[in-house]
């Protein structure tokens, strides 16, 4: 089988409001801005002076910039917000870092103020040259996942690349890595290869944890086309449906 040139990680966030106004554009925004300037900073690609606004269209896509210095451009916000002007089943907005090169390029897309009750999503797909993961290691990957979770509080999120094919179609995959809000341990899931507890803030400002994150492969980033990575990754699934701990799509 030919090699691909190119690797796409997807991080993917399924979320619900966690504070007043989130589901506004601005607020969504202002998440997407922490994100990259946080978990992806060590990418001068993807930092936040990087991102654009993407219309569909391939000359306008390069007009307007997402961010400044101090965050969300007004001008920006504005494009948005009247792209969804007749939209009354959500909110979206796509983003990309203006690079057409296969190892270079990146898009954020975000779906947000759903009229129907369901949870709202981020999806960061970033290209890195084969066998490689452009943030660096496993432990870069672990922060980025990490930082989601600090942002979003998320019913899950997972990073994957978009070619893997997890066991159950209509639940989330665990792919390189997993986070549920969820205290996991070893005996649950024994074929992890770590299990990296996320820590936050309960309502008397005392620190406990708040999830955890199934990692799959930790001496390498994962591939889609190692079948070892994927036999790891599908065990662990069937593993967490075995016991309930893997959400459906559908009470999503």
């Amino acid at each position: 089988m030919k090699k691909r040139p190119y690797i796409s990680h997807v991080l993917e966030v399924r979320f619900r409001r966690a504070f007043a106004d989130s589901d506004s554009i601005e607020s969504q925004m202002n998440l997407v801005y922490e994100l990259v300037r946080g978990g992806a900073s060590s990418d001068p690609m993807l930092l936040p002076d990087q991102w654009l606004i993407a219309t569909g269209e391939k000359d306008s896509s390069y007009l307007y910039r997402a961010f400044d210095s101090s965050g969300p451009k007004a001008a920006a916000i504005a494009v948005i917000r009247e792209e969804n002007r007749e939209e009354t089943a959500l909110q979206s907005f796509t983003l990309w870092n203006g690079q057409e090169d296969r190892v270079k390029g990146a898009s954020i897309s975000c779906f947000f103020d759903r009229r129907d009750g369901r949870s709202s999503g981020l999806t960061f797909k970033m290209r890195s040259a084969p066998q490689t993961f452009r943030l660096g290691d496993t432990n870069d990957a672990i922060e980025l996942v990490s930082e989601s979770v600090r942002l979003y509080r998320p019913i899950y999120s997972a990073l994957t690349p978009e070619q893997y094919d997890a066991v159950f179609p209509d639940r989330p995959g665990v792919g390189w890595m997993l986070y549920l809000p969820r205290v996991l341990t070893a005996q649950q899931v024994p074929e992890a290869r770590a299990l990296v507890p996320v820590m936050g803030k309960n309502a008397k400002g005392k620190d406990e944890q708040r999830g955890t994150i199934i990692v799959s492969v930790t001496d390498e980033p994962f591939s889609d086309e190692n079948p070892e990575h994927v036999r790891i990754a599908n065990a662990i699934e069937i593993r967490l449906v075995d016991q309930d701990l893997l959400p459906r799509y559908a009470d999503l």
